[in-house]
């Protein structure tokens, strides 16, 4: 199956690049309020680099996203063992997750495109076949758009997220510290020393995670609350959402350009980019530690595991259906 690159056009110079392999954003160009266009999401210039290097940049993370404790999950009496691959822990799906895997195009047109994957049963230990279609979209109105839809033939676990690494002022333009961020969440999950939630839903409130109000992220990123020397990667609890419409999430503002971010989704994890490799990105300038935030909205981490977190069963005959949106303000 061959590796290509397809472009999607939206208004005032807005376009993205999508490639089939991890079903990635290679590239991301959104105007800001002066109307200069700049490339908005961190990436490189060669498939061998993304094949080598920071494997998770603008992929589709499947089959489950985020920690699993000690890579278990019981589901119907039956125990199952993931892969570990992040400490003690299975993460963001696995050894050879869907970022890895090069997805079949089954639709495109100049504003869309829809890819599909088949994880197989028992691919990094999960069960069931799987069928995934996602497909990303640019309106009229500047909203980049991923759609979820996926379905089983055995109960499994499952929850996406696109793991974009956002930089508004442009990739390669340094850190995200004056990035202005508000998270329009009340609640969090506290996790423990491998960052999995214990299982408890804790107020914001009086706590460095309460970014309701629009805050600077370098205002916030070295608080001691947070991982020490290196920053934000929690988990938000967003308000109760029985019908699964769309509901804003959070909103970044930089250089000009706001981007609202509404999903479906149940949380939204925020990643300042902690661990990004010192290596050269696509227009020459080498990246590093916080030159990017990632607002992975998602099911709740090791939700497998805690019954009082939103369900992540799917079974047979049910079809998944998520949708996340980064509308840009122009």
């Amino acid at each position: 199956m061959k590796i290509k690159l397809y472009t999607l056009i939206g208004p005032k110079g807005m376009r993205a690049q999508i490639t089939n392999y991890g079903a990635k954003i290679v590239t991301l160009q959104v105007p800001n309020d002066k109307g200069e266009v700049k490339d908005v999401v961190l990436g490189f210039k060669t498939l061998e680099e993304w094949q080598t290097k920071e494997t998770y940049f603008n992929a589709v993370i499947g089959r489950y996203a985020n920690r699993i404790k000690n890579g278990r999950f019981t589901l119907d009496g039956q125990e199952y063992q993931l892969p570990i691959n992040n400490g003690t822990n299975a993460l963001h799906g696995g050894m050879h997750g869907f970022n890895e895997k090069v997805w079949d195009v089954v639709g495109q047109s100049l504003h869309s495109i829809t890819l599909h994957y088949r994880a197989a049963d028992g691919e990094e230990n999960y069960p069931g076949n799987l069928d995934v279609q996602v497909t990303y979209s640019i309106s009229r109105e500047g909203a980049f758009t991923v759609s979820y839809d996926a379905k089983t033939d055995k109960p499994t676990i499952l929850g996406f997220t696109q793991h974009a690494y956002f930089n508004l002022a442009g990739e390669g333009s340094g850190t995200v510290n004056d990035h202005i961020l508000q998270i329009f969440a009340d609640h969090y999950t506290p996790f423990d020393e491998t960052a999995v939630p214990t299982g408890e839903i804790l107020p914001v409130e009086g706590t460095p995670m309460d970014f309701r109000q629009p805050t600077r992220i370098g205002d916030r990123v070295d608080d001691p609350f947070f991982a020490p020397g290196r920053g934000i990667d929690n988990n938000w609890c967003l308000p109760a959402n029985p019908n699964h419409k769309l509901q804003h999430a959070a909103t970044l503002t930089a250089d000009g350009r706001v981007m609202e971010v509404w999903t479906t989704m149940p949380a939204l994890q925020v990643y300042t980019g902690n661990y990004i490799e010192r290596n050269e990105g696509k227009s020459g300038q080498r990246y590093d530690v916080r030159h990017a935030i990632c607002l992975e909205a998602q099911n709740y981490p090791d939700s497998p595991n805690h019954p009082n977190f939103p369900n992540c069963i799917l079974r047979p005959g049910e079809r998944y259906r998520q949708q996340t949106t980064y509308k840009f303000i122009f």
